[in-house]
Protein backbone atom coordinates (compact mmCIF):
# COMPACT_ATOMS: atom_id res chain seq x y z
CA UNK A 1 0.00 0.00 0.00
CA UNK A 2 3.10 1.98 0.33
CA UNK A 3 4.15 4.57 -2.45
CA UNK A 4 6.67 6.34 -3.64
CA UNK A 5 4.13 9.12 -3.97
CA UNK A 6 3.23 9.00 -0.37
CA UNK A 7 7.07 9.47 0.33
CA UNK A 8 7.69 12.61 -1.75
CA UNK A 9 4.41 14.33 -0.83
CA UNK A 10 5.57 13.65 2.70
CA UNK A 11 8.77 15.22 2.10
CA UNK A 12 7.92 18.02 0.63
CA UNK A 13 5.84 19.32 3.35
CA UNK A 14 8.02 18.59 5.58
CA UNK A 15 10.13 20.90 3.74
CA UNK A 16 7.62 23.60 3.48
CA UNK A 17 7.30 23.13 7.20
CA UNK A 18 10.92 23.54 8.02
CA UNK A 19 11.11 26.88 6.00
CA UNK A 20 8.21 28.65 8.43
CA UNK A 21 9.30 29.34 11.63
CA UNK A 22 6.80 27.93 14.27
CA UNK A 23 8.35 28.45 17.74
CA UNK A 24 5.25 27.81 20.72
CA UNK A 25 2.44 30.46 20.80
CA UNK A 26 3.63 31.60 16.86
CA UNK A 27 2.26 28.34 14.55
CA UNK A 28 0.31 30.18 12.44
CA UNK A 29 2.15 30.24 9.66
CA UNK A 30 2.70 25.84 9.87
CA UNK A 31 -1.22 26.11 10.37
CA UNK A 32 -1.71 27.39 7.18
CA UNK A 33 0.49 24.98 5.66
CA UNK A 34 -1.40 21.84 6.67
CA UNK A 35 -4.54 23.67 5.67
CA UNK A 36 -3.71 23.96 2.30
CA UNK A 37 -2.44 20.48 2.07
CA UNK A 38 -5.69 18.91 3.01
CA UNK A 39 -7.99 21.22 0.99
CA UNK A 40 -5.56 20.17 -2.02
CA UNK A 41 -6.60 16.46 -1.34
CA UNK A 42 -10.45 18.23 -0.45
CA UNK A 43 -10.42 16.92 2.80
CA UNK A 44 -12.55 19.23 5.17
CA UNK A 45 -10.89 19.98 8.58
CA UNK A 46 -11.62 22.56 11.71
CA UNK A 47 -9.22 24.83 13.14
CA UNK A 48 -8.89 25.73 16.80
CA UNK A 49 -6.53 28.81 17.05
CA UNK A 50 -3.31 27.14 15.40
CA UNK A 51 -4.58 23.56 15.71
CA UNK A 52 -5.64 21.60 12.43
CA UNK A 53 -7.95 18.52 12.70
CA UNK A 54 -9.76 16.43 10.99
CA UNK A 55 -12.31 13.24 10.16
CA UNK A 56 -12.15 10.29 8.03
CA UNK A 57 -14.76 10.90 5.20
CA UNK A 58 -16.86 8.11 6.56
CA UNK A 59 -16.64 9.13 10.17
CA UNK A 60 -19.31 7.05 12.33
CA UNK A 61 -19.69 8.17 15.97
CA UNK A 62 -20.86 4.67 16.34
CA UNK A 63 -17.45 3.39 16.18
CA UNK A 64 -14.28 3.68 17.92
CA UNK A 65 -12.64 6.79 17.00
CA UNK A 66 -8.27 6.49 17.10
CA UNK A 67 -6.83 9.89 17.47
CA UNK A 68 -3.39 10.58 15.13
CA UNK A 69 -1.73 13.08 16.46
CA UNK A 70 1.66 15.30 16.58
CA UNK A 71 2.68 18.75 16.80
CA UNK A 72 4.07 21.62 14.62
CA UNK A 73 5.73 23.80 17.06
CA UNK A 74 9.21 23.96 17.74
CA UNK A 75 11.67 25.34 20.53
CA UNK A 76 14.13 28.18 19.51
CA UNK A 77 17.15 27.13 17.55
CA UNK A 78 20.45 27.63 19.46
CA UNK A 79 23.34 29.36 18.49
CA UNK A 80 25.28 26.22 17.08
CA UNK A 81 23.72 25.82 13.84
CA UNK A 82 25.85 25.29 10.79
CA UNK A 83 22.51 24.80 8.65
CA UNK A 84 20.33 27.42 8.20
CA UNK A 85 17.85 26.37 11.11
CA UNK A 86 14.42 27.47 8.96
CA UNK A 87 15.59 25.46 5.68
CA UNK A 88 14.89 22.28 4.43
CA UNK A 89 18.82 21.16 3.32
CA UNK A 90 19.58 17.68 2.26
CA UNK A 91 22.92 16.41 1.84
CA UNK A 92 24.08 12.66 2.62
CA UNK A 93 20.36 11.11 2.79
CA UNK A 94 19.03 14.19 5.93
CA UNK A 95 17.31 16.36 5.73
CA UNK A 96 18.11 19.58 8.32
CA UNK A 97 16.25 22.28 9.28
CA UNK A 98 14.48 23.30 13.00
CA UNK A 99 11.84 21.03 14.04
CA UNK A 100 12.54 18.00 10.86
CA UNK A 101 13.23 15.08 13.76
CA UNK A 102 10.64 16.69 16.46
CA UNK A 103 8.26 16.09 15.41
CA UNK A 104 8.00 17.54 11.71
CA UNK A 105 8.66 13.68 10.12
CA UNK A 106 6.31 12.26 12.45
CA UNK A 107 3.41 14.50 11.48
CA UNK A 108 3.42 14.68 8.00
CA UNK A 109 4.18 10.98 8.41
CA UNK A 110 0.98 10.84 10.31
CA UNK A 111 -0.58 12.79 7.88
CA UNK A 112 0.24 10.70 4.74
CA UNK A 113 -1.38 7.39 6.59
CA UNK A 114 -4.24 9.72 7.16
CA UNK A 115 -4.97 10.33 3.74
CA UNK A 116 -4.34 7.46 2.47
CA UNK A 117 -7.59 5.74 4.52
CA UNK A 118 -9.22 8.63 4.30
CA UNK A 119 -12.04 7.61 2.04
CA UNK A 120 -11.95 3.43 3.16
CA UNK A 121 -14.60 2.05 5.07
CA UNK A 122 -13.12 1.13 8.41
CA UNK A 123 -13.88 -0.44 11.36
CA UNK A 124 -13.03 2.56 13.56
CA UNK A 125 -12.37 6.15 12.82
CA UNK A 126 -9.73 8.61 12.19
CA UNK A 127 -9.02 11.78 13.51
CA UNK A 128 -6.23 13.66 12.47
CA UNK A 129 -4.87 16.46 14.95
CA UNK A 130 -1.90 18.48 14.13
CA UNK A 131 -1.14 20.69 17.25
CA UNK A 132 0.40 23.50 18.57
CA UNK A 133 2.33 24.39 21.83
CA UNK A 134 3.52 20.89 22.95
CA UNK A 135 6.97 22.24 23.50
CA UNK A 136 5.79 24.35 26.33
CA UNK A 137 2.61 21.88 27.59
CA UNK A 138 0.48 25.16 26.71
CA UNK A 139 -3.00 25.23 27.06
CA UNK A 140 -3.94 26.52 23.82
CA UNK A 141 -2.55 23.28 22.48
CA UNK A 142 -4.14 19.50 22.42
CA UNK A 143 -5.62 20.60 25.74
CA UNK A 144 -7.94 23.06 24.26
CA UNK A 145 -8.79 20.77 21.34
CA UNK A 146 -9.92 18.22 23.56
CA UNK A 147 -12.04 20.25 25.01
CA UNK A 148 -13.79 21.35 22.22
CA UNK A 149 -17.31 20.77 22.04
CA UNK A 150 -17.26 19.72 18.52
CA UNK A 151 -13.81 17.48 18.65
CA UNK A 152 -15.20 13.71 18.81
CA UNK A 153 -15.18 11.15 21.60
CA UNK A 154 -11.68 9.54 21.39
CA UNK A 155 -11.07 5.96 21.87
CA UNK A 156 -7.71 6.15 22.62
CA UNK A 157 -4.49 7.82 20.41
CA UNK A 158 -1.14 7.44 18.63
CA UNK A 159 1.08 9.99 19.48
CA UNK A 160 3.87 11.10 16.71
CA UNK A 161 7.21 11.73 18.21
CA UNK A 162 10.94 10.03 17.48
CA UNK A 163 11.08 7.18 18.96
CA UNK A 164 13.13 5.34 16.20
CA UNK A 165 9.96 3.64 15.34
CA UNK A 166 9.62 1.58 18.34
CA UNK A 167 6.64 1.70 20.81
CA UNK A 168 6.90 3.66 23.89
CA UNK A 169 3.66 2.10 25.64
CA UNK A 170 4.13 4.19 28.46
CA UNK A 171 5.20 7.87 29.75
CA UNK A 172 6.24 9.72 32.64
CA UNK A 173 4.28 12.63 33.71
CA UNK A 174 6.50 15.84 35.15
CA UNK A 175 5.52 17.86 38.02
CA UNK A 176 7.80 20.77 38.94
CA UNK A 177 7.80 21.69 42.55
CA UNK A 178 9.09 25.25 43.97
CA UNK A 179 10.32 24.29 47.43
CA UNK A 180 10.99 27.43 50.06
CA UNK A 181 12.36 26.41 53.43
CA UNK A 182 12.46 29.65 55.81
CA UNK A 183 15.37 30.17 58.71
CA UNK A 184 16.12 33.13 60.87
CA UNK A 185 18.60 35.93 59.82
CA UNK A 186 21.83 36.86 61.75
CA UNK A 187 25.04 37.80 61.37
CA UNK A 188 27.48 35.40 60.02
CA UNK A 189 30.53 36.22 62.24
CA UNK A 190 28.34 35.54 65.46
CA UNK A 191 26.12 32.21 66.88
CA UNK A 192 22.86 33.42 65.20
CA UNK A 193 20.48 33.13 63.58
CA UNK A 194 18.87 30.20 61.62
CA UNK A 195 20.79 28.99 58.34
CA UNK A 196 17.89 27.98 55.85
CA UNK A 197 20.49 27.22 53.45
CA UNK A 198 21.66 24.04 56.29
CA UNK A 199 17.85 23.49 55.98
CA UNK A 200 17.74 23.45 52.57
CA UNK A 201 20.47 20.74 52.53
CA UNK A 202 19.11 18.71 54.83
CA UNK A 203 15.91 18.30 52.59
CA UNK A 204 17.75 17.66 49.59
CA UNK A 205 19.66 15.15 51.51
CA UNK A 206 16.17 13.14 52.07
CA UNK A 207 15.15 13.51 48.60
CA UNK A 208 17.88 12.06 47.18
CA UNK A 209 18.42 9.32 49.50
CA UNK A 210 14.04 8.32 48.98
CA UNK A 211 12.79 5.54 47.19
CA UNK A 212 9.44 5.47 46.28
CA UNK A 213 8.12 1.70 46.69
CA UNK A 214 6.12 1.54 43.65
CA UNK A 215 8.56 0.75 40.96
CA UNK A 216 7.10 0.28 37.46
CA UNK A 217 7.73 -2.47 35.50
CA UNK A 218 8.06 -0.43 32.00
CA UNK A 219 8.89 3.17 33.40
CA UNK A 220 10.95 2.15 37.16
CA UNK A 221 10.98 4.23 39.93
CA UNK A 222 9.16 7.70 40.68
CA UNK A 223 12.48 10.32 40.04
CA UNK A 224 12.90 13.39 41.80
CA UNK A 225 16.19 15.70 41.22
CA UNK A 226 16.46 19.06 43.07
CA UNK A 227 17.84 21.04 40.21
CA UNK A 228 17.54 24.80 40.89
CA UNK A 229 18.64 26.05 44.57
CA UNK A 230 18.98 30.01 45.28
CA UNK A 231 19.72 31.67 49.00
CA UNK A 232 21.07 34.13 50.28
CA UNK A 233 22.27 38.19 49.19
CA UNK A 234 25.64 38.84 51.21
CA UNK A 235 28.28 36.93 52.35
CA UNK A 236 27.89 38.33 56.38
CA UNK A 237 24.33 37.62 56.60
CA UNK A 238 22.76 34.14 57.61
CA UNK A 239 20.31 33.55 55.11
CA UNK A 240 16.85 33.47 56.60
CA UNK A 241 14.90 31.83 53.54
CA UNK A 242 16.46 29.31 50.53
CA UNK A 243 14.58 28.27 47.78
CA UNK A 244 14.78 24.92 45.68
CA UNK A 245 13.42 23.53 42.64
CA UNK A 246 12.07 19.73 42.69
CA UNK A 247 11.78 17.98 39.14
CA UNK A 248 9.82 15.27 39.43
CA UNK A 249 9.31 12.41 37.00
CA UNK A 250 6.08 10.19 37.93
CA UNK A 251 5.42 6.51 36.76
CA UNK A 252 1.78 5.43 36.37
CA UNK A 253 2.16 3.92 40.26
CA UNK A 254 1.49 7.13 41.32
CA UNK A 255 -0.84 10.35 40.62
CA UNK A 256 1.46 13.74 40.62
CA UNK A 257 -1.08 14.18 43.65
CA UNK A 258 0.45 11.56 45.58
CA UNK A 259 3.96 12.07 45.02
CA UNK A 260 3.60 15.98 46.39
CA UNK A 261 1.70 14.14 49.50
CA UNK A 262 4.65 11.86 49.97
CA UNK A 263 7.32 14.96 49.60
CA UNK A 264 5.53 17.40 52.28
CA UNK A 265 6.15 14.91 54.74
CA UNK A 266 9.45 14.13 53.98
CA UNK A 267 10.55 17.84 54.02
CA UNK A 268 10.58 20.91 55.76
CA UNK A 269 10.44 23.39 53.26
CA UNK A 270 6.62 23.91 51.82
CA UNK A 271 6.31 23.14 48.38
CA UNK A 272 4.41 24.29 45.61
CA UNK A 273 4.00 22.55 42.58
CA UNK A 274 3.60 24.72 39.30
CA UNK A 275 1.25 22.13 37.59
CA UNK A 276 -0.41 18.70 38.59
CA UNK A 277 -1.96 18.31 34.79
CA UNK A 278 1.23 16.57 33.25
CA UNK A 279 0.11 12.82 34.27
CA UNK A 280 2.23 9.62 33.43
CA UNK A 281 0.28 7.09 31.02
CA UNK A 282 0.19 3.66 30.12
CA UNK A 283 -1.72 2.01 27.63
CA UNK A 284 -3.56 -1.02 28.92
CA UNK A 285 -2.41 -4.73 28.86
CA UNK A 286 -4.25 -6.39 26.18
CA UNK A 287 -4.81 -3.50 24.38
CA UNK A 288 -5.66 -4.12 20.57
CA UNK A 289 -2.37 -1.55 19.18
CA UNK A 290 -0.04 -3.82 21.82
CA UNK A 291 -1.42 -7.20 19.41
CA UNK A 292 -0.78 -5.23 16.56
CA UNK A 293 2.68 -3.92 17.26
CA UNK A 294 3.27 -7.77 18.62
CA UNK A 295 2.57 -8.92 14.71
CA UNK A 296 4.60 -6.05 13.05
CA UNK A 297 7.72 -6.80 15.34
CA UNK A 298 7.80 -3.16 17.10
CA UNK A 299 9.89 -3.13 20.26
CA UNK A 300 7.87 -1.47 22.99
CA UNK A 301 9.78 0.79 26.24
CA UNK A 302 8.58 2.76 28.17
CA UNK A 303 9.69 6.54 27.61
CA UNK A 304 11.31 9.09 30.54
CA UNK A 305 10.48 11.82 27.74
CA UNK A 306 7.06 13.76 27.90
CA UNK A 307 4.53 14.82 24.72
CA UNK A 308 1.47 15.34 24.70
CA UNK A 309 -0.22 12.14 25.83
CA UNK A 310 0.56 14.14 29.18
CA UNK A 311 -2.65 15.62 28.33
CA UNK A 312 -4.76 12.60 27.47
CA UNK A 313 -7.23 11.36 29.51
CA UNK A 314 -7.80 8.01 27.23
CA UNK A 315 -4.85 5.18 26.46
CA UNK A 316 -2.46 5.91 23.84
CA UNK A 317 0.71 5.13 22.45
CA UNK A 318 3.65 7.42 21.27
CA UNK A 319 5.95 6.08 17.78
CA UNK A 320 7.53 7.70 14.84
CA UNK A 321 10.43 8.13 12.79
CA UNK A 322 13.88 10.00 14.05
CA UNK A 323 15.61 9.91 17.05
CA UNK A 324 15.17 11.52 20.38
CA UNK A 325 18.39 12.29 20.92
CA UNK A 326 18.56 14.87 18.13
CA UNK A 327 16.07 16.42 19.36
CA UNK A 328 16.38 20.55 20.80
CA UNK A 329 19.75 20.20 18.95
CA UNK A 330 21.81 22.22 16.85
CA UNK A 331 21.63 20.72 13.08
CA UNK A 332 18.81 18.58 13.84
CA UNK A 333 17.72 16.41 11.13
CA UNK A 334 15.79 13.27 10.12
CA UNK A 335 17.37 10.91 7.31
CA UNK A 336 14.95 10.30 4.60
CA UNK A 337 14.84 6.44 4.85
CA UNK A 338 13.69 7.57 8.25
CA UNK A 339 10.83 9.60 6.60
CA UNK A 340 9.53 6.39 4.71
CA UNK A 341 10.09 4.47 7.52
CA UNK A 342 7.72 6.11 9.23
CA UNK A 343 4.55 6.33 6.73
CA UNK A 344 5.23 2.61 6.05
CA UNK A 345 4.96 2.20 10.15
CA UNK A 346 2.37 4.05 10.84
CA UNK A 347 0.28 2.94 7.79
CA UNK A 348 1.12 -0.64 9.02
CA UNK A 349 -0.17 -0.25 12.53
CA UNK A 350 -3.49 0.93 11.07
CA UNK A 351 -3.43 -2.16 8.39
CA UNK A 352 -3.31 -4.39 11.44
CA UNK A 353 -6.27 -2.95 13.14
CA UNK A 354 -7.89 -3.63 10.35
Amino acid sequence: MYTEEQFLDAQNLLAQLLACPSFSREEQGTAAIIQEFLAARNISFHTLGHNVWAKNLLFDAAKPTILLNSHHDTVKPNASWSYEPFAATIQDGKMFGLGSNDAGASLVCLISVFCAFFDRELPFNLVLAATAEEEISGKGGIESVLGSADFPVISWAIVGEPTDCQLAIAEKGLMVIDAEVKGLAGHAARNEGVNAIYLALEDISKIKAFEFPEVSKVLGPVKCTVSVINAGKQHNVVPDVCHYTIDCRVNECYSLEQVLEILRGLVQAELTPRSTRLQSSKIPDGHPVLAAATALGLKTFGSPTLSDQALMQFPSVKIGPGHSGRSHTADEFIYLEELKQGIQTYQNIVSQLI
